[in-house]
């Protein structure tokens, strides 16, 4: 913008400003407009889609997987993506979304530009169009992440109907059990205090992993209770780990 068109908009401004519009109804009618809208929407919604009821708390459970609500999918989707880095944590929950707030209000300061259509401001438009952008992609991706009690892994290739079965059911056993709490296998879990487990079963045979299991290394907890309570779960766990080569 050149200096002459500068002083043509501070004169069309002036008159406009001088002119004037009333509050009301000018104003008064576009929010009332704007708000008889969303109340149809929300009513709308209400009454095609109903309220999500779940079922009654549990406090026993020990299988819950507590999710945050949809508008936090996003940042819950930035933690997630850096679980398996412990260093990482403080980071993806405080120090990238303070990051990126600072960058949008510190917009005005190094976007200068005097022009009010966005078109001809290419960094505010870039600025907004990544933030929709980001927030939308990572809020899908946050809605449709798996538990994180559950194993997301393929049965190996070339084993028997039988052996599938049991591969699939030491997957509920590991979720069960919590073992992502400490353990990495596959994409699952998180980085530590204990190894990863994705290809335990190349460095331990079945009688090892059942030995271990028995008597751990603190402070992981034994599963004896487990392998004389419920000989099958303990069995097809021992069975899961075997096969992950």
């Amino acid at each position: 913008m050149n200096q002459a068109e500068k002083e043509q908009y501070l004169r069309e401004y002036s008159i406009l400003k001088n002119q004037g519009k009333p509050f009301f109804p000018y104003a008064v009618a576009k929010d009332a407009l704007m708000a008889c809208i969303v109340m149809a929407v929300i009513m709308f919604l209400s009454l095609e889609f109903g309220a999500e009821i779940g079922p009654k708390a549990d406090p026993t459970t020990t299988t819950y997987v507590p999710r945050p609500d949809w508008y936090f999918f996003y940042l819950f989707e930035v933690l997630r993506v850096m679980r398996n880095v412990p260093k990482f944590t403080p980071m993806a929950t405080i120090g990238v979304p303070t990051l990126c707030m600072i960058l949008l209000f510190l917009l005005p300061l190094y976007d200068r530009s005097p022009e009010r259509l966005i078109t001809r401001r290419p960094i505010a438009l870039a600025s907004g169009l990544a933030t929709i952008a980001a927030i939308a992609f990572l809020t899908y991706s946050g809605a449709h992440t798996g538990s994180p009690n559950s194993v997301a892994l393929s049965a190996p290739a070339g084993l028997s109907t039988a052996q599938k079965a049991t591969f699939h059911a030491g997957e509920i056993v590991v979720g069960e059990s919590g073992c992502l709490a400490c353990h990495v296998i596959g994409e699952n879990g998180n980085n530590g205090p204990g190894p990863p487990l994705t290809h335990i079963g190349q460095k331990l045979r079945p009688g090892g992993i059942a030995a271990t299991l028995r008597n751990p290394t603190a402070p992981m907890p034994s599963f004896k209770g487990l392998a004389q309570q419920s000989p099958k779960k303990f069995q097809d766990l021992v069975n899961f780990l075997s096969m992950l080569q």
